[in-house]
């Protein structure tokens, strides 16, 4: 079933900021529309949930200090965005091998 506002959202996405209520609002309602089609209520669900999951965390990540949704690109105390810092920290523990040469 389609949602009519975010009020209406399931218990696990009400700890999203609104903004990204609204784009799992939006998400889910879409991709509900575009799986008429499904074998099933159930699996029509799963992929609009799918979706609108994969919407949110397109554009949020979970902070890992806080466990608060933020914006991707969103700056910290340090004025660096908490994406790039765990894009850093996760690089920097990647070890390197030689390339081959084509």
């Amino acid at each position: 079933m389609q949602y009519e506002s975010i009020n209406d959202l399931p218990k696990i996405v009400r700890n999203l900021p609104k903004p990204a209520k609204t784009l799992y609002l939006k998400a889910f309602n879409s991709a509900w529309d575009e799986y008429g089609e499904a074998e099933s209520e159930s699996s029509r669900e799963k992929a609009a949930q799918e979706a609108a999951w994969s919407a949110v965390k397109g554009e949020y990540e979970k902070d890992e200090d806080t466990g608060e949704w933020v914006k991707i690109g969103a700056e910290t105390g340090s004025g660096k965005s908490r994406h790039s810092l765990r894009h850093r920290r996760n690089r920097g523990s990647a070890t390197t091998q030689p390339r081959a040469h084509a």
